[in-house]
């Protein structure tokens, strides 16, 4: 992993983004230069070389081509990459289609897709086969053998991506409860750094909560003075799921942790890249609210729009404009009620509008006024704030951003609709508020893309 902004980032992955940036930008010069007419322009020919590198890029990203496990398969890597081309095919027309002196002609534009396709699956069928390389392969061994081990082996082995991970096994500490299998644990006859070497180790992390007593404090230094990296579990969890755990979390890591820059530079961009987002978003949809409008108002006669108060930046409270898509009689009894991911409470036309996120869009005016972001924590309901805080630690730390439209937890997570899902939203919310950034918020964006064209999340 890399950090670009504060935030993780599989190397692999952005090694992989770049070649195949440059793999796309080559083929349009390419074509442009053979096809296109004599009289263009060059500066033109690279304009539309880089458009066309950034759709196809985004239309990758945005079916999930850079999450996607590489090592499923050349069949289906290759399969995956035809609905990425051909989205990125209707997009550029489109774009071509609102700048006409972007146009190349048929035949390059044709000539340009064909280099690309061709260039990036060949790409990807090298990263594929240098990805089954032991060379490629990171070694794991972990200090401490309780139930955190085991969440972080379960994470380890469950993580898709360009290499490999193997865990060489846990050394017990003395007082700590066993919580993984017999066969994860390694003898601890010999010096920590010598298990270390012996087992070819990359890295060692701690996943010990009582670090007093047997805790090998000095081993772990001398392996870090060696060459072996050392981390922690909170370091662990927030690299490989971008979550900060609260159940193994130390308010040290909070304070020295570094993250949480909430500065006057960065205060004005996020606020200048919302009012250009929302901006953009509202006129561009509006057809599409109207329409939808017209459905909800058609199916019960019902108002269009719900209003609900919502609790903001610093635990201000304001009123939240989304498209209904319940039932007027939803909360009949007068009790708050979790909104869950098949409510019965949804009407037929709510169901589509939620599938595709449309009843979010009014929330473009709550970002306009300030009220909210494009990118942040879901704005959650005062009663449920007040009964998450009492119960669940440092959820009050996600109210000092303000809210968002979408944010890391509304696309990794499903549904809410109990405490255990709310801890696990909050575990996002938090690396988000510790890491966020503009390049954070954009990745965001474009995984809310795939979330629409995929159903998934919330």
């Amino acid at each position: 992993m890399i950090r670009i902004f504060n935030h993780y980032v599989p190397k692999m992955a952005f090694a992989l983004l770049l070649l195949e940036l440059g793999i796309l930008l080559s083929a349009a010069v390419l074509a442009g230069a053979v096809s296109g007419p004599r009289h263009a322009r060059v500066d033109g020919i690279y304009l539309t070389s880089l458009a066309f590198a950034l759709v196809v890029l985004f239309s990758m990203s945005a079916l999930g081509m850079y999450q996607h496990s590489l090592r499923a398969g050349a069949r289906a890597t290759l399969l995956r990459l035809m609905p990425s081309f051909a989205l990125s095919f209707l997009l550029m027309h489109a774009l071509m289609a609102l700048r006409p002196d972007m146009y190349v002609g048929r035949a390059a534009l044709g000539l340009v897709f064909g280099i690309g396709a061709a260039g990036v699956a060949l790409t990807r069928l090298i990263v594929l086969k240098s990805a089954e390389s032991r060379l490629m392969e990171s070694r794991l061994l972990f200090v401490g053998a309780g139930v955190t081990a085991g969440e972080c082996i379960a994470l380890a082995r469950g993580r898709s991506g360009a290499h490999q991970t193997r865990v060489v096994g846990c050394i017990p500490v003395p007082g700590e409860p066993v919580g993984v299998a017999e066969g994860e644990l390694l003898a601890a006859g010999e010096s920590l750094f010598q298990v270390a070497r012996h087992q070819r180790a990359s890295e060692i992390v701690v996943t010990v909560a009582n670090r007093r007593g047997a805790f090998p404090l000095h081993q772990l230094l001398e392996c870090a003075l060696r060459g072996v990296r050392v981390i922690d579990a909170a370091t662990f969890f927030e690299r490989e799921a971008c979550q900060i755990r609260v159940d193994s979390l130390q308010p040290s890591y909070l304070i020295y942790g570094g993250g949480f820059d909430q500065g006057i530079l960065r205060a004005a961009t996020k606020r200048a890249f919302d009012i250009a987002a929302s901006l953009g978003v509202f006129v561009v949809t509006l057809p599409l609210m109207l329409l939808a409008a017209l459905c909800i108002r058609c199916e019960d006669g019902g108002p269009v729009f719900y209003s609900q108060e919502r609790v903001g930046k610093d635990g201000l409270p304001f009123r939240v404009l989304k498209l209904r898509s319940m039932r007027t009689d939803a909360e009949a009894a007068g009790q708050p009620t979790w909104a869950a991911r098949d409510d019965p409470r949804v009407t037929r036309v709510g169901r589509i509008l939620r599938m595709l996120r449309i009843d979010e869009l009014p929330q473009m005016l709550n970002v306009l006024r300030g009220e909210m972001s494009f990118v942040g924590p879901r704005p959650e309901r005062t009663y449920f704030v007040e009964q998450l805080t009492r119960q669940i630690p440092y959820y009050e730390i996600r109210h000092r951003i303000k809210p968002g439209v979408t944010g890391l937890a509304q696309v990794r997570y499903q549904y809410g609709a109990s405490i255990g899902d709310a801890i696990e939203k909050l575990q996002y919310d938090l690396y988000y508020v510790k890491n966020n950034s503009l390049f954070l918020d954009v990745l965001i964006l474009i995984d809310t893309v795939q979330v629409v064209f995929t159903g998934k999340g919330q």
